[in-house]
């Protein structure tokens, strides 16, 4: 073995043993921003120990790539809170997009002479990729409201797309038993293209972290079988931790959210039966001075952040009142769901980013038995985390799934754009009982006005 081949071999055990590492740091808050930096470095060392493979004699195409990955990589990575996750999306699209580019490749140069393993694992390499390219994007054009958040159905779906995934899953078979029979390879490689799309537009907006957590599973696995067809220990081991990461946090979304991953990903494919609470009166709309004087007199205050909150960016100016209600003595305490927010973790990203210290942020088991000794919950810009039909409604599409109890405070003020039923598209009984009152306007903006009127108080 050459000085070279020592090197590569020694940096892709480093870079293993970091993402290891650095997957252990994201485990908790306290110690996730050393992961990602452990991650960080494991990448680099991989990407370094691959320029000295010996098998690379020309590296103008490398430099060609890093220069236009760079380019499109830069300006992705400066987006701000609200776009993260369909940033995310794009990324799972772009390193699907890799892994099956490859594995094309790959096929196109060796053919049949690749044998059964590395035959096998290309063509699990390009199904799952390909798949996760087009899920990916429609996943994207959905966080991007490009396309509607409701579930996209039609007559005859189910059995389009039961036939389109035994087309797709016999020509891969077909494929494995006669490697040289092209027309089997690109039969699967197009019918994976059109099952992402028709495995993410059934999908409502509720659903898309679970989704997003999904995606990120199939590329990674994707890359893992990339590992094993180009022989590359690091992509075996980073593709494996990727993908089985991901497939465990959407088990426990699915949880979080009392539904199956079977339910999430085919439930929609059928004609939904969904029966919302019948809301009597009307939405009772407060002024700032009233929200200021509850909040300068309460005993405990509960922030309940949604996606309405990265929207405005006002996670800085929900802080700001949260200091300013702690100096006056109050209790203030931010409860956090797990599946609030667009992509998991987002409402921990965006708190984080304020400064909120994890000491103050409580999960749902935490803060529900606290919900009735609180004197306000604040919610700001969320819906069907709080829906109380999902707790009391059995025919309601979110039924069964756990919700922050905020109807149990003795207040709740609604921060809110308008009487829109949300992104969800489901109504919210909440926002008509008699202890709510809504705040309409922009987020930051009440957030900000109440941090000055709380000071007269």
């Amino acid at each position: 073995m050459s000085h070279a081949q020592y090197f590569l071999e020694a940096t892709y055990l480093i870079a293993s043993c970091l993402f290891v590492l650095g997957l252990k740091g994201l485990s908790h808050p306290d110690t996730a921003r050393r992961g990602m930096i452990m991650a960080a470095a494991g990448m680099a060392a991989a990407v370094i120990g691959t320029l000295f493979h010996p098998d690379i004699h020309n590296y103008l195409y490398i430099a060609i790539g890093l220069i236009l990955g760079s380019s499109i990589g830069i300006p992705m990575a400066m987006v701000p809170m609200t776009a993260m996750p369909q940033r995310t999306a794009l990324s799972h699209a772009f390193g699907a997009l890799a892994a099956s580019m490859v594995g094309i490749a790959e096929y196109v140069i060796h053919g049949s002479k690749l044998g059964p393993v590395k035959v096998g694992a290309l063509g699990l390499e390009v199904m799952l990729g390909s798949l996760t390219v087009t899920g990916s994007l429609i996943a994207a054009a959905k966080l991007q409201e490009l396309m509607r958040g409701t579930p996209i159905m039609f007559k005859g779906q189910q059995i389009f797309n039961l036939a389109l995934f035994i087309v797709m899953v016999g020509s891969f078979v077909a494929w494995i038993v006669n490697p040289a029979a092209q027309m089997f390879f690109y039969t699967m490689v197009g019918c994976a293209f059109v099952f992402g799309i028709m495995l993410v537009i059934p999908i409502g907006a509720a659903d898309m972290p679970v989704v997003m957590s999904l995606l990120n599973s199939y590329a990674g696995l994707s890359s893992a079988a990339t590992g094993f067809v180009l022989g590359n220990n690091v992509l075996i081991i980073a593709g494996t931790l990727d993908g089985f990461s991901g497939f465990i946090l959407s088990i426990l979304m699915c949880r979080a959210m009392n539904r199956s991953i079977t339910n999430v990903l085919f439930g929609g494919f059928g004609a939904a039966v969904t029966q919302e609470t019948a809301v009597t009166g009307s939405m009772r709309e407060v002024g700032l001075d009233d929200v200021a004087v509850q909040l300068a007199y309460a005993n405990q205050v509960v922030f309940v952040p949604g996606y309405g909150m990265a929207t405005a960016q006002a996670q800085h100016a929900c802080r700001e009142l949260g200091n300013i209600l702690e100096e006056r003595g109050i209790s203030v305490k931010y409860a956090i769901h797990p599946v609030a927010g667009r992509m998991p973790g987002h409402m921990n990203v965006l708190l984080a980013e304020a400064n909120v210290p994890y000491s103050s942020l409580y999960e749902m088991e935490q803060i529900n038995p606290e919900m009735q000794s609180t004197d306000v919950a604040v919610v700001i810009g969320a819906n069907d985390v709080v829906n109380p039909d999902a707790r009391d409604n059995p025919k309601s599409l979110i039924a069964g799934m756990p919700i922050i109890e905020v109807d149990k405070a003795k207040s709740v003020v609604v921060l809110k754009r308008g009487k829109g039923k949300g992104f969800s598209g489901l109504e919210n009984p909440l926002f008509f009982k008699p202890v709510t009152g809504m705040l309409y306007g922009d987020a930051k903006t009440s957030l900000t006005n109440l941090v000055q009127a709380v000071q007269k108080v």
